[in-house]
């Protein structure tokens, strides 16, 4: 139900209103994959989420069935060859978090600056992130390429990773520049309200990934079979690819950010602003991911089926919650947008009205889960056992699943308004404090084994959902300068 204030808002006499309102709903969804030029500080709320919503769960979705794709393809090769994959993610998950967090900072800063018609302001900033984007990827290709052997070693893989699927993780590791990138420019595009052009770089990305995996996996005529490593050539030509696409779109200029050539200059206290900006950003996925790389540890030491089917449960859980991600990320930008503009209210009621659809989103899937876990992790395995583990898993997450939503949306309402240490601080007290010891003592120490950390992962992020949704009811986010 919306509230009086953001009925109000879809009222608003700006010019024009009238016109978007006898819109067809045929012609709003071509403006939203074509792109427009709207103002998303004055037009209605509603075509607004709108048209920014729809390339944003899209875009995601295709995303999240490349992953499903991918561990489709290498669960065909084994319990072992999955473990690698998700083994390596635990080290992806660092990089992610790096990512995401600058992502978080520059969707913030770019958006404020657009919301304040400082477009050339939004550019320079736009160059400032991508240099910080490559100097933060060589740590992790120098590491990738020269110890991705002793790297899966500390996470307790088994001797086919080690042997073999070390390749998997040099291919991934030492070509994270493009993930990096490819975060980051969409990033930038997102937080100037051109949510058309990153859908359109992560279905070319993701699109080649999907055609290049079954036959850089299994081989297709003069090219041979490189099982689990051809998943990661695959995915680094595909990203790759959209990256080119992402610096083309950006230096030829779009509708609302364009970049020229004389802008390609360092500009230090520029990148020590953003640095300071994304540091809460990072600070919270690290503490997030990290506690996810403990969880991993715990199920090695249970068995390779329990990392198997974990890894399996999480491609499924992050390929559902991409659109819950994409609306969430659209209500990041238009927090920015209108707080740029002083528009308090509006920003808070697209927060509500996002929400809302969000847990409608994740009721729904929460009962497929709870009907179909079993059958939906067969879709990836014939293994009983790695069937039973990420089967038990997707039927726990169903109990509260429809919380993720709304825990998803306030924690990129505080993002977006460029407030990310108040998150950082929820997830260590959530994550390291309560998610992490409660995982060990029910897991190992009371012996439920991947149970315990399944129930732990329950306890914790229930919480944690509920929590941050309380804090941002409060409002204190609408009073943080970027």
């Amino acid at each position: 139900m919306s509230t009086p204030q953001e009925r109000n808002l879809e009222r608003d006499d700006t010019p024009g209103a009238s016109a978007d309102a006898s819109h067809s709903l045929w012609s709003e969804l071509r403006d939203a994959l074509r792109g427009t030029s709207a103002d998303y500080t004055k037009i209605p709320l509603r075509r607004a989420v709108f048209l920014l919503a729809v390339p944003m769960v899209l875009e995601l979705v295709l995303e999240s069935t490349f992953a499903v794709v991918d561990i489709f393809f290498v669960g065909k090769l084994g319990a072992s060859a999955v473990a690698t994959v998700g083994l390596t993610e635990t080290y992806l998950f660092l990089l992610y978090s790096i990512a995401m967090g600058l992502a978080m900072a520059v969707t913030a800063i770019i958006a404020r600056r657009i919301g304040e018609q400082k477009r050339e302001e939004a550019a320079v900033t736009a160059v400032q992130a991508i240099f910080i984007a490559l100097l933060a990827s060589l740590p992790f290709s120098v590491l990738g390429i020269v110890f991705a052997q002793d790297m899966l070693r500390l996470m307790g893989a088994d001797a086919w990773s080690i042997e073999h699927g070390y390749r998997y993780t040099q291919w991934m590791l030492g070509g994270n520049a493009v993930i990096m990138l490819l975060f980051v420019i969409n990033a930038i595009f997102r937080g100037a309200g051109d949510a058309a052009s990153a859908m359109r770089v992560l279905w070319v990305a993701n699109g080649l990934n999907i055609v290049l995996d079954p036959i850089l996996i299994f081989g297709l005529g003069p090219i041979p079979a490189m099982g689990v490593e051809g998943a990661a050539i695959a995915t680094n030509i595909g990203r790759g690819a959209g990256v080119l696409m992402q610096l083309w779109i950006l230096f030829r200029g779009g509708k609302h950010i364009g970049v020229a050539i004389s802008q390609l200059v360092w500009r230090g206290a520029l990148v020590l602003s953003i640095v300071r900006t994304s540091l809460g950003g990072i600070g919270q996925m690290i503490v997030a991911m990290t506690s996810w790389i403990f969880l991993m540890r715990i199920l090695a030491s249970i068995g390779s089926e329990a990392v198997a089917g974990a890894t399996i449960a999480i491609r499924i859980m992050m390929f559902t919650l991409m659109p819950a991600w994409g609306m969430s990320n659209a209500a990041a930008t238009l927090v920015g947008q209108n707080l740029g503009a002083q528009q308090p209210g509006r920003a808070e009621a697209s927060v509500w009205r996002i929400g809302w659809y969000n847990m409608a989103f994740t009721l729904a899937v929460s009962v497929v889960f709870f009907l179909f876990h079993d059958r939906l992790i067969a879709i990836f395995t014939n293994d009983p056992a790695v069937i039973a583990v990420g089967g038990e898993w997707l039927r726990i997450l169903s109990y509260s699943y429809f919380v993720y939503g709304w825990w998803m949306v306030a924690v990129q309402a505080f993002n977006g308004a460029g407030d990310t240490v108040t998150p950082t601080k929820i997830n260590i007290v959530f994550f390291w404090l309560i998610q992490i010891p409660l995982s060990y003592w029910l897991a190992l120490s009371l012996g439920w084994q991947h149970s315990g950390v399944f129930w732990a992962v329950f306890v914790s992020e229930t919480a944690v959902g509920l929590f941050t949704l309380w804090l941002f009811s409060r409002g204190r986010w609408k009073t943080v300068q970027v």
